[in-house]
């Protein structure tokens, strides 16, 4: 796993009697030479060149082998709790669970460090959980695609238009010197699910494959004609310190030359420019939607190691709104390889929720509003690493293992989902945009950016409108949204909708795969001067002004309206019937309109974008009488009404495009994902 995360949380300091080029060699990262030159050596201090070489194995993704020198590691200037919780680590590795258990236990007895102390507790109940782990059914069968596989490194399987792309270190007689092994190369073979056509392996052109940089990852867009992938870095002037994500465009026949994606480079400050440029960004996964990317990454202000990230990207190819998924997802421990099935559902590997040991694959699962993680379990995981999962059909794919019984080092694996109930259920939500005229019929609206928002208010989905004005999301069952549509010259819509209700049993379906699209439509007004809007429900007891309950259930939503559309500034008319002295009538609704403009003020907004205004009786919509002189009620209920008008039009700032769009909008402090300014 070449384009997999290097990095230490342990002091490193080198004693004066290391040997100093098997120091070097490790300060600089290349790892298997500094094992094979402590090996050589015969140090002053063995337990530092311990503690060394098992960094070093550790450090190239190769945990198992440093156990028995974390176990004779220490040292002055060493960290003996980090060493303690690796070696736990490496004891897992190797399924010693009980004494890895042991370690961590007198780990959290005595060290003081509350960080270390919290993970370890993590990795302590997640061995206790193992047992129920290994006690639940397995519907999987795995088999290890051993005509494909090679002594070399073969994973990252992605499935395309009948061909599996794969990275591997075949075929490359340049040395990565932090393994000592191969660079990498993103190959390709035809096949027909999982058969497979060795004959037909063959690399990616010299565009993207570099001998002298790992490349590997890729993800494409549904039409096959985007690619994004991780390529190591050099350390000149075009490239930082590590790994990026890199696209490439199928134009004429090839491969454009890869562009660095935007992603990579942007930052908050001078100070995070330097930390960002030389942070990892890999394993990428475009979601169905052919939009979505998701990747991971150990930029500052995750939770840990490698979280996970998504961003949007737009039709020229840039990227925006990078969101870390939160900690429930990620976690102190790293978290990479995302991919999202057909179905909607991410899986990710992970050393940090309960495992076996090594990264295993979970899955997340969502139902109601809230998810869960789910351990895929045995055989899908082992001790070692088990990684990179791909479905070409909802109940078989790939995934890759180092797993023992294997051809060599990471092998690619083929799975079967044989549960006898699985049925896969996929909602949408597809809805039209219009925008009324004068004679009250429905014109299409197109280039409408629509928004779908969870309950939280956090946007799950972007959409932006064609001519047809159509829009299109995944949507879950049991499940509560907003949906927000914005153009210019058009007020911001905001408005409800729910999945409760609309669900199918699976159990009553015979197909695997089931679409069901469900339907809505969304109508933006056009923002005009002096333009009138009636407010629904907002009434008022008999002779009284006061906000009734009712009545300020309805007033919230025109406060919603008012902070959507910060520019306009409005005028409250309220309106009564003929019933009563002209004088009274004004009286009364000149109360009523104030009461509702202190109402809004109470929540927040500005008082100089309001004016209150009563009508009295003096604007009718309907007869008070009939024409006969009798009573007329439906009339009279249709002439009490509150209505706001829009009185001026302010000058916003531009809203900034998806290439202006700056990801660190959106910051972590204290551990919460909050609003920048």
């Amino acid at each position: 796993m070449r384009l997999l995360l290097f990095f230490g949380v342990g002091i490193l300091v080198a004693g004066c009697s290391v040997e100093k080029k098997a120091t070097k060699a490790f300060m600089r990262g290349e790892y298997q030479n500094a094992i094979n030159l402590f090996n050589k050596s015969k140090p002053k201090e063995p337990a530092k060149a311990n503690y060394f070489v098992g960094e070093s194995y550790r450090l190239s993704n190769r945990i198992k082998e440093s156990e028995a020198y974390y176990a004779k590691a220490g040292g002055a200037g060493v960290d003996k709790d980090s060493i303690q919780f690796y070696y736990a680590q490496a004891l897992k590795a190797n399924s010693k669970y009980n004494e890895s258990r042991k370690q961590l236990e007198e780990l959290i007895k005595r060290t003081s460090n509350e960080k270390l102390k919290d993970r370890a507790q993590v990795e302590y109940n997640g061995l206790a959980s193992l047992e129920k782990l290994r006690e639940k059914g397995s519907y999987y069968k795995v088999k290890n695609l051993e005509l494909l596989n090679t002594p070399a490194s073969e994973y990252a399987p992605v499935y395309l238009n009948n061909e599996l792309y794969f990275t591997s270190s075949r075929g490359n007689g340049r040395i990565y010197e932090a393994e000592g092994k191969p660079f990498t190369s993103i190959f390709k073979a035809a096949t027909r699910g999982a058969n497979v056509d060795v004959t037909t392996v063959q690399a990616l052109p010299a565009g993207i494959n570099d001998d002298l940089r790992n490349v590997g990852c890729p993800t494409f867009t549904p039409d096959g004609r985007t690619m994004v992938f991780a390529m190591g870095n050099t350390r000149k002037k075009k490239g930082g310190a590590d790994v990026d994500l890199y696209l490439s465009r199928f134009r004429n026949g090839e491969w454009s030359e890869p562009q660095r994606l935007n992603i990579n480079t942007q930052f908050k400050d001078e100070y995070d420019a330097v930390a960002r440029n030389n942070s990892w960004d890999s394993s990428p996964a475009f979601a169905p939607d052919g939009r979505t990317l998701y990747f991971a990454s150990n930029r500052p202000g995750g939770y840990g190691g490698t979280d996970i990230y998504s961003a949007q990207m737009d039709s020229r190819g840039r990227f925006s709104r990078v969101r870390n998924l939160g900690p429930e997802i990620n976690t102190a421990g790293n978290e990479l390889f995302p991919y999202v099935s057909e179905d909607g559902k991410l899986y990710f590997a992970s050393d940090g929720h309960p495992g076996f040991g090594g990264i295993d694959l979970f899955v997340v699962k969502r139902a109601s509003g809230k998810t869960t993680i789910e351990n895929l379990g045995e055989p899908m995981n082992s001790p070692a690493d088990d990684f990179g999962i791909f479905l070409f059909r909802p109940d078989r794919g790939f995934f890759t293992s180092n797993r023992e019984g294997g051809k060599g080092d990471d092998d690619i694996y083929t799975f079967v989902n044989e549960d006898p109930n699985l049925k896969v259920v996929n909602y949408f939500l597809a809805g039209v945009t219009y925008t009324p005229l004068t004679d009250s019929t429905l014109q299409i609206l197109p280039n409408v950016r629509v928004s779908l928002l969870d309950t939280q208010g956090d946007a799950m989905q972007d959409f932006v409108t064609g001519n047809d004005g159509k829009f299109l999301f995944r949507v879950y069952e049991n499940e509560d949204y907003n949906l927000i549509g914005e153009t210019d010259g058009y007020l911001v819509k905001r408005q409800g909708y729910t999945t409760k209700g609309k669900s199918v049993d699976p159990a009553t379906l015979k197909d695997l795969v089931t679409n069901i699209t469900l339907d809505t439509i969304m109508i933006l007004d056009k923002i005009e001067i002096n333009k009138i809007f009636r407010l629904e429900n907002i009434y008022f007891d008999f002779d009284k002004y006061d906000i009734r309950t009712d009545a300020a259930r309805e007033l919230d939503k025109l406060v919603q309206l008012l902070i959507d559309n910060p520019e306009i500034k409005i005028e409250m008319g309220s309106h009564t019937d003929s019933v009563g002295t002209l004088v009274y009538n004004y009286e009364l609704s000149k109360n009523r309109a104030e009461s509702t403009v202190k109402y809004l003020i109470s929540k927040g907004i500005a008082p100089d974008r309001l004016v209150a205004k009563g009508y009295g009786e003096e604007v009718p919509i309907a007869r008070n009488t009939n024409r006969d002189g009798t009573d007329n009620p439906e009339g009279r209920a249709r002439n009490r009404r509150t209505e706001f008008k829009i009185l001026e039009v302010g000058v916003m700032p531009k809203p900034l495009s998806d290439d202006e769009f700056d990801e660190d909008k959106y910051f972590r402090k204290g551990g919460e994902l909050k609003k920048g300014n």
